[in-house]
């Protein structure tokens, strides 16, 4: 096997709380995340000369002009991390097929690299196994190891805690429940999103009493749950994002929410196909702009 290409989905967060600020300048987090139907795609092509080109031996192309594709794309920094855990000497050339936007919240960035790692342990033989694989993504970033799970993960820590939902724990209430995802043309910055928080924390204990009040009551529906505390501080500065949600709870009845730092939000939709999608779209594109970004997905 000379190539594979791996789908690199977007995540949404349906519960976020920051619980304080660690020692080692991370953030301690509790979340509920859960990958999507819609993301990218990457492909992975192994090449003969171990070091072909000044990347080491690694190259990277995108079709999103806007995506850089040096040692900054965590694509890159992931195939160096797995050259130097498993001392894997060959080249490869990545070809990212970019669909989630940047800045938006969903993980894209921390998905492809995950992308990268699984396919290159695929085309070295699987030489890590799947503990060996959290730690390394861990390493790459606090939400990466989420995206080696194939559905609804509780986070915790920097995010590198991972605890998959079993069918008690509010599996059977998430999985393929539509979304509608939309962003508007400006991200936010996660670490400016993380400055604007200090101090405004959501306490351990009440935000693991709010989650564990969802997981343990099965006739609580998925809407019962959405919080990302994020909203506290993207509202203030960014007043386009909750004049939009208040317009499709009055028109809709939606329950949405921002995900991740932002800008991007969602809205779950009905399960019967009666759902006006194209309305929300047309409302969401006047209030935004027509270069607002729009996609209907399910949650995987």
């Amino acid at each position: 096997m000379n190539s594979v290409t791996v789908f690199s989905p977007a995540k949404v967060n349906l519960f976020l709380a920051v619980t304080g600020r660690r020692a080692d300048g991370f953030h301690d987090l509790l979340s509920l995340a859960a990958p999507v139907t819609f993301g990218d795609t990457l492909k992975f092509e192994i090449r003969n000369s171990k070091f072909e080109n000044s990347e080491g031996g690694f190259s990277l192309e995108c079709t999103d002009p806007g995506v850089p594709v040096d040692d900054s794309n965590l694509v890159l920094k992931a195939a160096r991390a797995f050259r130097a855990a498993t001392g894997w000497r060959g080249g490869a050339k990545f070809t990212l097929e970019k669909h989630i936007p940047m800045g938006a919240g969903l993980g894209g960035g921390s998905s492809n690299g995950v992308a990268a790692l699984r396919a290159l342990n695929a085309l070295a033989g699987e030489p890590l196994g799947a503990a060996a694989l959290a730690q390394l993504a861990a390493q790459l970033g606090s939400d990466c190891a989420l995206f080696l799970h194939d559905g609804p993960v509780v986070l915790r820590g920097r995010g590198d805690i991972v605890e998959p939902l079993d069918a008690s724990g509010g599996l059977a209430r998430l999985r393929g429940r539509r979304l509608l995802i939309f962003k508007p043309d400006f991200g936010i910055s996660t670490a400016g999103a993380y400055t604007a928080l200090a101090g405004n924390y959501m306490p351990l204990a009440e935000a693991e009493a709010r989650l564990a009040g969802w997981l343990g009551d099965p006739k609580a529906p998925a809407e019962a749950l959405l919080f990302n505390i994020f909203e506290r501080v993207a509202f203030s500065k960014y007043l386009a994002l909750p004049a939009l949600l208040d317009e499709l709870r009055r028109r809709f009845g939606f329950a949405p929410l921002m995900t991740g730092s932002g800008s991007a939000c969602f809205a779950m939709l009905g399960a019967n196909t009666e759902t006006p999608v194209h309305a929300v779209t047309t409302a969401i594109r006047e209030a935004w702009g027509p270069s607002a970004f729009v996609v209907e997905t399910t949650i995987a």
